[in-house]
């Protein structure tokens, strides 16, 4: 634990001044957010603020575990490699929805559809995705042979068998896309993100898998020095770059650590704003035109109810912190 808390905040280290250049890089090449014209209107102050941040993320982890965290343990290049995957996915959408965004001429109050502002084709990104969380699964059943669950107070773990690749397959992706959902607030999916690594870290080391243990103590310090920028006013967005590599690594490590029947709970901010967007996109489709809530994910109904965007992160990470010692109280039984 000792040597997982000091790599942790060795990466915070390293990371921060890393970041101070990413801004000015960023900046310098006009690599900056374009917000969608149907968010809220005090989202719109926003454009223009540096994204693809989730660089500041994963090139401090990789280097950090590197060195000190994968000499004989080369369990930890599976973690690593998949959020290194999803990142790569994320720039790659990131990148095409602002040359299309330039390319547009997209800005304020245009009133062009949100259509002219995305990346990558919906069902192209899913697709390169669930090939990403295939291949993590694939390494997890016939690699490490893994292909159980465990559950509270109950000292054995059930078999899957084959089952076990579709069911790591849908976590792994369902925590990419329920991060990527969450990232709309400044420091929300950041604070979150930190907060689900540190309680998987924890779950792990009451397992003995401590080489996990000190890599969730890894992306917990990295996603820290991005809050340090990502903090409203945020300077930095971590864009998909960030949030579908938080997300698929996330995944991996529950995965890792058989206790990922857990993670809905640990990751309860997720699976609050990812059910609220599906709940809304389907009561509108059946009723016509009715909505759920002022506006989805979660998060924007708060706003738009008067919350204003500094309350909504903070509710939200102490929902998140309570989540997390519900979620290690359950490990423990």
């Amino acid at each position: 634990m000792v040597f997982a808390l000091t790599l942790g905040v060795a990466t915070f280290l390293m990371a921060v001044p890393f970041g101070s250049f990413l801004v000015r890089y960023l900046k310098a090449h006009g690599i900056g957010e374009q917000i969608r014209i149907n968010g809220p209107s005090s989202h719109q102050l926003k454009t223009g603020t540096p994204t693809m941040g989730g660089i500041m993320i994963i090139a401090p982890v990789v280097i950090m575990t590197a060195l000190f965290n994968l000499i004989n343990r080369e369990s930890m290049l599976l973690p690593l490699a998949t959020a290194i995957g999803c990142g790569i996915l994320g720039a790659i959408d990131d990148w095409a929805g602002l040359r299309r965004s330039k390319a547009k001429g997209v800005g304020l109050g245009t009133g062009e559809p949100k259509e002219d502002k995305a990346g990558l084709i919906a069902r192209y990104k899913l697709a390169w995705l669930v090939a990403i969380a295939m291949g993590a699964a694939i390494v997890l059943h016939f690699v490490f042979r893994l292909e159980s669950f465990a559950l509270p107070s109950i000292p054995a773990k059930f078999s899957l068998g084959l089952w076990y690749l579709p069911a790591a397959v849908f976590v792994i992706v369902a925590t990419a896309n329920a991060v990527n959902l969450t990232d709309g607030l400044d420091g929300l999916a950041g604070s979150t993100s930190a907060i689900a690594f540190v309680a998987y870290g924890v779950i792990a080391l009451l397992q003995g898998q401590l080489y996990l243990v000190a890599f969730c103590f890894t992306m917990a310090g990295a996603t820290l020095a991005f809050l340090w920028y990502n903090a409203y006013p945020a300077q930095l967005f971590m864009g998909d770059t960030g949030s579908l590599a938080l997300g698929g690594a996330l995944g991996v490590v529950a995965m890792m650590t058989g206790q990922w029947l857990l993670l809905p709970i640990v990751g309860i901010v997720f699976v609050a704003e990812t059910m609220s967007d599906i709940l809304q996109v389907g009561y509108f489709k059946l009723t016509k035109g009715k909505r759920i809530f002022k506006m989805a994910p979660l998060h924007h109904h708060f706003e738009l109810m008067g919350w204003s965007e500094v309350h909504v992160v903070q509710r939200f990470w102490l929902v998140g912190i309570l989540a997390a010692m519900l979620g290690i109280a359950l490990a423990l039984l």
